[in-house]
């Protein structure tokens, strides 16, 4: 049985600066490394069976944070011969991850304080999520990925047509 998220696997190009960036936008905290540049990078048949890597590929460094009441953010770095920029919203796979806010202005502050870029000003959410105070918007980090900000204070329409209470981290 499934009990929750643990963790995001996020693939960036520099473990140093996505984890300051991740800090200063959100508040992360870095747990541990789990491979650091002190030891030879996880690389040949080994990784790429492994881990899925493109032939070449080599992990570099991992970085566990914590986020919130939330489930951790892994970050990669890693090396290999065809990279690509992330993934957008019309691509298959991962696309994006989205933060649960409280105070939607003061967290976009944040976020484009520390680099990051927002697609639009926060807004009201749409459909079924529509509702007094709900809001949302997306942002890019400074490589690239998406992220999606959103309170969602009022769940009365989403909670009368779903099974289940849509999930809200605790408050503090």
């Amino acid at each position: 049985m499934i009990r929750g998220m643990d963790h995001v696997g996020i693939t960036v190009p520099d473990l140093e600066s996505a984890s300051r960036f991740l800090v200063e936008a959100f508040g992360a905290i870095a747990l541990y490394d789990n491979m650091t540049r002190k030891k030879p990078p996880f690389a040949g048949p080994e990784a790429e069976a492994t881990l899925g890597l493109e032939a070449g590929g080599a992990v570099i460094a991992m970085r566990m944070l914590k986020l919130g009441f939330g489930p951790g953010i892994e970050l990669f770095e890693i090396r290999a011969p065809d990279q690509h920029p992330p993934a957008r919203a019309s691509d298959f796979g991962l696309q994006h991850f989205a933060l649960y806010v409280d105070d939607i202005e003061a967290a976009t502050r944040r976020f484009t304080e520390a680099g990051g870029t927002l697609l639009t000003r926060p807004r009201a959410q749409l459909g079924i999520e529509e509702g007094e105070g709900n809001t949302f918007c997306y942002g890019r980090t400074p490589w690239g990925m998406t992220v999606e900000f959103l309170s969602t204070p009022n769940t009365r329409t989403i909670d009368a047509q779903s099974p289940t209470p849509r999930y809200q981290p605790p408050r503090t």
